[in-house]
């Protein structure tokens, strides 16, 4: 039996036909990060974009046979456990280490390459994961979802013959593989960018000798003060729950979800409250001032931005204060890459006061923090060549994504015969 251009398929036409095996992972919940044992994935090393991400590894140290559980490469991955919205995901195995699947995964290999193509399949099943299919048909329990083998099996394959799934398959790997390498000079950017503050922001620029101070080493010119003597003012925002539905006459408010990991202020994320007139005119927001995010969860703490003039003014919510460098003393980029500095080096998370799932690091606390203090015009200088690695980083973040909605629109196109691989051009 094969995928004919005028029949489609379910699954289970192939396992019972020989053709391709389900089996569920290895039920072992006994995992170690030493590097020791067999690699065993979970659901999160299982990305959105159907890829492979080992960031964080565990093993397993175990004396029962695993012959029958170690993936193969040009296994299918299937998430078949998870919460409704994640459950279904699915990637494509062409690693060659020993590894097994926890249980809340699934094994699909195909044992007849000459009917189905595996790397088709899994791109086919990362479609119907985008379209709700999975979730829809999941059974639910308590905070999880699951998909069984059986249900699984019953997915309808899409009339598409042999030789069209291994083309579809290049071309979407092709693709994917694209994006990856711009994901690996993202990573690389990223590091160069951390280990340039670190140098900067100890050394400075101008090979000085250092000296020693209770922030630790600073150029010999530089000085150590509390962060309250080199900008003008730190203010609150505003205290006041942010409405879910938008009020028709409400001024947008930057709040903590608004300011990502690396301090890029999400214009397009701004939601809108209603404050008077009064509170919304003492805390409109300026171009160029510091928004530090002073409370959250305590690897997120100190998250920094800088706000630049928009054609709607905007506030700021309580969790953040809005720092005025003045631009006298203090440079504000300086300050921004400062203070994510400090963050990306846990400072904030050691010098916070914690709560329930959440650290605080409050305007007094923040005044009287040492900052290095270099000549105005160092900082720019310094802050100039942290955005130049900056720019980098965000070029090819842009080019990732657009290669991210390209491999979706070409996923959708391509099973759908909206397109078709013989009318695809690939030149550009």
């Amino acid at each position: 039996m094969s995928v004919v251009a005028d029949k489609p398929h379910v699954l289970e036409d192939f396992t019972s036909g020989g053709a391709l095996k389900i089996q569920n992972g290895f039920p072992c919940g006994n995992w170690n990060d030493k590097d020791i044992g067999i690699l065993h994935l979970r659901p999160f090393n299982i990305t959105d974009g159907g890829q492979i991400d080992l960031a964080s590894e565990k093993f397993i140290e175990t004396d029962k046979k695993l012959d029958n559980y170690l993936l193969q490469e040009g296994d299918v991955i299937f998430n078949n456990t998870n919460s409704e919205a994640l459950v279904g995901k699915t990637a494509y195995w062409t690693r060659k280490e020993r590894a097994v699947l926890s249980n809340h995964m699934t094994i699909l290999r195909v044992l007849d390459p000459e009917q189905l193509n595996g790397q088709f399949l899994a791109f086919y099943l990362l479609l119907k994961w985008y379209e709700g299919h999975f979730n829809s048909i999941c059974q639910r329990h308590v905070n999880q979802a699951s998909v069984g083998k059986d249900r699984l099996g019953a997915t309808v394959l899409p009339p598409i013959e042999l030789p069209e799934q291994k083309k579809i398959a290049h071309i979407l790997s092709t693709v994917q593989r694209a994006i990856e390498a711009q994901e690996r000079i993202i990573q690389t950017t990223t590091e160069l960018k951390k280990a340039l503050m670190h140098k900067l922001f100890t050394e400075g620029l101008r090979n000085e000798p250092q000296k020693q101070t209770e922030i630790g080493p600073i150029p010999e010119s530089w000085e150590a003060k509390p962060l309250i003597e080199t900008v003008e003012y730190i203010d609150y925002g505003v205290s006041k729950a942010i409405p879910k539905t938008p009020p028709p006459n409400g001024v947008k408010i930057v709040s903590t979800a608004d300011i990502d990991k690396q301090g890029n202020l999400l214009y397009w994320k701004i939601r809108r409250i209603e404050v008077p007139e009064k509170t919304a005119t003492r805390l409109t927001l300026r171009d160029g001032d510091v928004l530090f995010n002073w409370r959250n969860s305590p690897e997120l703490i100190g998250k920094t931005t800088i706000y630049e003039e928009q054609a709607e003014r905007h506030i700021v919510a309580s969790f953040i204060l809005r720092i005025c460098a003045g631009e006298k003393k203090s440079h504000n980029y300086f300050l921004k890459h400062l203070m994510n500095h400090y963050r990306e080096e846990r400072v904030f998370l050691k010098l916070a006061r914690r709560a329930v799932n959440q650290a605080n690091y409050n305007k007094n606390e923040i005044s009287n923090l040492k900052i290095p203090c270099p000549p105005y015009d160092q900082q720019v200088e310094i802050a100039n060549a942290i955005h130049g690695v900056e720019k980098k980083t965000n070029k090819h973040i842009e080019k990732k994504a657009a290669l991210q909605d390209l491999f979706r629109t070409l996923l959708h196109d391509l099973m759908t015969a909206k397109t078709r691989v013989h009318k695809l051009d690939l030149t550009a």
